[in-house]
């Protein structure tokens, strides 16, 4: 298939796990990805994995300032987008009690403002039936403990799908959220945990699980590319779990 020929494409959050999954689904499929991230040295590797036709752009999401250069960069190379999405976030994981302000701050920086701002600097950029597609989480609709900042961070941003997506309408922009469940990723490896603390975190999931199994990037790739195609021009503020039926069953 080749869904996104002639289409230009930014994920941000796109050097590793879902979205270099999604990166890389969306340049099989003829799109010219733009991809961020904040480390150079990953960004370069993910790269040479998109071929000649990719850009890679260094950008801390939770930046309202790099949000906005982020706009001006791709403004100042003609870019204009028929797809964004928001994947870049922060998870830290840690008991009601033990949190601090700077755990708040680092993940609502980085999952609700950078998100916000980041949309509000590249609205200019959008071409006319462009779709936004933000990365939630089941977290959002279960009560796992020790996710209480990231799950509010989440129940966020899919809050803000809804709202804007009444508000963008009228410009011809569609907004939606797929909400993955456990995935394997590097993510994993990034909740502020113990090796022990993670690996029993991770065999409770699993057992919540009724697949039997974490999913993979490349089965949340494949929902984002749908929600982000005409194919899907009738789904509007809507939220696609995808969670091998965590929260469902």
């Amino acid at each position: 298939m080749n869904r996104f020929a002639n289409n230009s494409i930014l994920v941000t959050g796109g050097s590793s796990g879902i979205g270099l999954a999604a990166a890389k689904a969306f340049a099989a499929e003829g799109a010219r990805v733009v991809i961020t991230g904040r480390d150079a040295t990953a960004l370069s590797s993910a790269l040479s994995e998109l071929g000649p036709n990719a850009v890679a752009l260094r950008n801390d999401a939770g930046s309202v300032a790099q949000a906005r250069q982020l706009a001006s960069d791709l403004a100042a190379q003609s870019i204009k987008l028929d797809a964004v999405f928001i994947n870049a976030g922060s998870a830290r994981f840690a008991a009601f009690a033990d949190v601090d302000e700077a755990l708040w701050d680092q993940s609502f920086d980085t999952n609700v403002k950078g998100a916000y701002f980041q949309l509000q600097a590249l609205l200019p950029l959008f071409n006319a039936g462009a779709s936004v597609v933000i990365n939630g989480s089941i977290n959002a609709h279960i009560g796992m403990p020790a996710s209480s900042v990231y799950a509010a961070s989440k129940a966020a941003l899919i809050s803000l799908a809804k709202t804007l997506s009444a508000e963008l309408l009228p410009r011809g922009v569609r907004v939606n959220v797929i909400s993955p469940g456990p995935v394997a990723t590097p993510l994993y490896g990034k909740l502020g945990m113990d090796k022990e603390t993670l690996e029993a975190t991770a065999a409770q999931i699993l057992a919540q699980v009724p697949l039997g199994r974490f999913g993979t990037p490349e089965e949340i790739a494949s929902t984002v590319l749908h929600l982000a195609s005409p194919e899907s021009a009738f789904i509007v503020g809507s939220e696609i779990i995808v969670d091998g039926g965590m929260s469902q069953l």
